[in-house]
């Protein structure tokens, strides 16, 4: 999987080796495959496309000429961030590193290294509960055939999870440990919806909406003439309808949530986000949180973790974050912040 012939020495450090071009070519044709564009309400572009497991959706507010031209490099940054970070993709960069755990290093650009630092910044900021290092657990779990792992299991994959385990030099990364992966999917969409906003906001764009997967970023004016963007918030009750509506001209939104993929096994509820420090799916009564913040990335890392965390020390968790509004959804009751309500539509 890696060239040989670019080993670096690293003094004392571990063997780093470069990795292989990832599969982009292979993936932007995926992708341009789902890819449609319709006139957008009130004008400017509608894209629809599925990349990185979900449905992609972005409005733009611009010229037809100019939002076709913002549409196609958006499909082709992504395909790039996806078959570069995605760890479904053997030959992403992901894959190899996965791949080189307790053998060797692998080099990293400015970009993945740039997204490792924030990886680690996010585990910090959450107290773990954002751990990049945690799919040995995500893959004893299966979700689609309703499987639980047995204590001994879960126990063995925790004994592979830690970023504290993690070792980072200057643009390399190593997993010292067989068995160890990395999975960026708690920060990565989010990531890259602050990055495509921030690619389309050319001059000549007046507007645009990024939604990949429910975590929706926006800047400017919406096209249909409203003063703000206007964003449901769905009701884990019955998905594809809204509790709630939030307006927004700028800053995003993001939601965490388990209600959409569960099983059920002897009479219990599994969900599919798990808590690193237990090893198992979170058990609380919350189903959502949704979170308004500046950036994708920030709303994203709050809601998980304060879906994680649930009730009231999920709430204060948000509260304390400068610029951040949220509300929680629990089936008795919406726990929110002090001024998430100056957000929501009446």
């Amino acid at each position: 999987m890696s060239h040989r012939s670019s080993i670096q020495e690293t003094g004392t450090g571990p063997e780093v080796l470069a990795a292989t071009p990832p599969p982009v070519a292979r993936v932007l044709d995926r992708i341009r495959g789902t890819a449609r564009m319709t006139a957008a309400v009130g004008g400017g572009l509608e894209l629809t496309f599925q990349a990185m497991g979900t449905r992609c959706r972005v409005v733009l507010n611009a010229p037809d000429s100019l939002a076709r031209m913002a549409a196609a490099d958006l499909v082709a940054w992504v395909a790039r961030f996806e078959a570069t970070y995605s760890r479904f993709l053997p030959d992403s960069l992901i894959g190899q590193i996965n791949a080189a755990a307790g053998r060797h290093a692998i080099a990293l650009d400015t970009e993945a290294d740039g997204l490792l630092a924030l990886g680690e910044q996010l585990w910090f900021l959450t107290r773990g509960l954002l751990d990049p290092t945690v799919l040995p657990l995500v893959r004893i779990w299966d979700w689609r055939m309703g499987r639980v792992p047995g204590p001994e299991e879960i126990e063995a994959a925790r004994r592979v999870v830690g970023w504290r385990r993690v070792r980072r030099g200057p643009r390399w990364v190593f997993l010292p440990e067989a068995g160890m992966s990395l999975d960026l999917g708690g920060i990565g969409k989010e990531y890259a919806v602050d990055q495509a906003v921030a690619l389309a906001a050319r001059p000549g764009v007046a507007g645009v909406l990024v939604d990949f997967g429910a975590d929706v970023r926006v800047l400017g004016d919406p096209p249909d003439g409203r003063p703000a963007w206007v964003i449901g918030l769905e009701d884990p009750l019955a998905p594809g309808e809204t509790w709630c509506r939030v307006a927004l001209r700028q800053g995003a939104v993001a939601t965490s949530g388990d209600y959409l993929r569960r099983f059920q096994s002897e009479g219990r509820a599994y969900g599919h986000i798990l808590d690193p420090r237990s090893g198992r799916p979170v058990d609380n009564p919350c189903r959502a949180v949704h979170v308004v913040a500046p950036s994708c990335t920030q709303a994203g890392m709050l809601s998980t973790a304060a879906f994680v965390l649930g009730g009231e020390e999920g709430r204060r968790l948000i509260d304390s974050t400068p610029g951040a509004e949220g509300a929680l959804w629990m089936p008795q009751q919406r726990l929110t912040t002090l001024r998430f309500h100056e957000h929501v539509l009446p």
